[in-house]
């Protein structure tokens, strides 16, 4: 097939970089299902996406022969609350990656991050893993299979200037491709994000969130009802289940707390956690004058 590339136009990035932006996603086979090299065209950074079963294809990429930091994602399964992902950095990128093709099951894609330029360097790399692996444990979107966190590489002032721009810009790539794993949840402390506060209620529970492109993120600090109801659906049982097991949901007193913030795909998947039952999302979660969600955005 032919190699095809098309631009996309970002409106609104994430973190303190609100300025329009086109990024280019470039499919070197034509295939929208296989290899992705993304870039945008102002910056030197490009990512390129590689499904697993493609690594042969990719073998052929030179940019991904780079020095740079790599990404492992993999899917969310049926005993675990958030996707898993693994962060590194290696001189050969693809080499790493193919390394860990070897010795790890959970990933389905892999996405290395290399200079267009060539002016990533060990220690450019050693940086950029560090400050992910740090921002993608506060931006708490995955559940990071890292068995240790690297620590702060120290270098010099001009070159961490440098890739605090180069930053931004892997955080927008990534984004792009379907991995925000860069970009924090929002929180019950922010402000300005134009939403409204939500509350959903009842038998104990007591929850704070926000309704966001990301969905429903209920907000640390909110309690859940400690037990289902006996027609609670499996489903919910099974998604509070693997909540607690992550660590998001914990015991406190007679009560379930959230210990982070957390996104849920849908209204009523949040409001049947907090609740303890089947429930519509749109009409639990309220704001303070008691307007549903369904009164405020449908």
């Amino acid at each position: 097939m032919p190699a095809v590339a098309f631009n996309r136009l970002i409106c609104s990035p994430p973190m303190d970089d609100a300025r329009p932006k086109t990024v280019q996603i470039f499919l070197p086979d034509g295939n929208a299902q296989s290899l992705r090299v993304a870039e945008i065209t102002s910056r030197t950074v490009q990512a390129v996406q590689i499904p697993r079963q493609k690594l042969d294809a990719a073998e052929r990429r030179d940019e991904v022969h780079r020095v740079g930091v790599y990404f492992l994602f993999g899917e969310v399964g049926d005993d675990a609350s958030k996707p898993p992902a693994y962060i590194g950095e290696a001189e050969n990128c693809l080499q790493r990656v193919a390394g860990h093709h070897r010795r790890k099951d959970f990933w389905t894609t892999a996405v290395t991050i290399t200079s267009k330029t060539r002016s990533f360097t060990k220690a450019h790399a050693r940086r950029l893993e560090y400050d992910c692996i740090r921002t993608a444990q506060k931006a708490q979107r995955f559940r990071l299979q890292n068995s240790q966190t690297p620590a702060e590489p120290h270098i010099p002032e001009a070159m961490l200037a440098e890739l605090r721009d180069n930053f931004g810009t892997i955080e927008t790539l990534l984004s792009m491709l379907g991995f925000p794993i860069l970009n924090p949840l929002p929180t019950e402390k922010d402000t300005g994000s134009g939403q409204p506060k939500l509350y959903c209620q009842g038998n104990g529970a007591k929850a704070t969130g926000e309704y966001t492109e990301d969905g429903l993120v209920v907000f640390e600090g909110s309690a859940a009802r400690l037990e289902t109801t006996p027609s609670a659906p499996e489903a919910i049982e099974q998604r509070r289940k693997n909540l607690r097991a992550d660590g998001v949901l914990q015991r406190q007193d007679d009560r379930l707390v959230f210990r982070e913030n957390h996104a849920f795909n849908s209204p009523s998947a949040a409001s049947g956690v907090v609740l303890g039952r089947s429930s519509n999302g749109w009409s639990e979660w309220t704001d303070d004058a008691g307007r549903t969600l369904d009164q405020l955005e449908r």
